[in-house]
């Protein structure tokens, strides 16, 4: 028996679930979240807690079980609290605003770099500290969008100039010459 997928989900007040065969919405003050599920999953809520059971003994089916749980869990929290992730920008005239909703970032590159937030996605921009903060309830999308604009300057280890997530240690060379810095 999986560990994981045995502990049942707990429904905070305010949070509503609907389980419509293998179709989960959980509904919070975030906002809303649906997925599908393998149908070898049996869902049910009960008094207050998502319950998740596997069908058969397979391997896929085990494997599926924790997983299933977890992901619950995931939109469970997300639509109480959301999620978010903090990149910070190192480089000399690189930089980060907001017009309206989306975010335009000078990195170096002939033109600014515009991203438009998908739904249920919000920036923060702090231009003091030079930091973005990626906001939403789904965990999966708020990762991503945080990935794509690291993905438009990734650190470089010789100066250690582009975009990093806070807390994210990148490894420095020593350069040509063996220089020590």
């Amino acid at each position: 028996m999986s560990r994981i997928g045995k502990m049942p989900v707990p429904v905070p007040s305010g949070v509503e679930v609907n389980i419509d065969g293998s179709r989960v919405t959980v509904r919070g003050p975030k906002g809303e979240l649906t997925q599908e599920f393998s149908p070898k999953m049996d869902i049910a809520l009960e008094d207050g807690m998502v319950e998740v059971e596997r069908t058969d003994e397979e391997r896929e089916t085990k494997a599926l079980h924790g997983l299933t749980r977890a992901l619950i869990a995931n939109m469970v929290h997300g639509v109480v609290e959301g999620y978010s992730k903090t990149l910070e920008i190192h480089g000399t005239g690189y930089r980060a605003e907001l017009q309206g909703d989306k975010l335009v970032m000078i990195l170096g590159f002939s033109h600014p770099v515009e991203i438009v937030p998908p739904d249920g996605i919000n920036f923060v921009v702090n231009p003091r500290a030079n930091t973005i903060v990626v906001e939403g309830p789904d965990k999966q999308l708020v990762g991503q969008t945080a990935a794509e604009i690291r993905a438009w300057r990734p650190v470089e280890p010789y100066q250690g100039k582009g975009i990093r997530y806070v807390g994210e240690h990148v490894r420095r060379k020593a350069g040509k010459a063996g220089k020590a810095i």
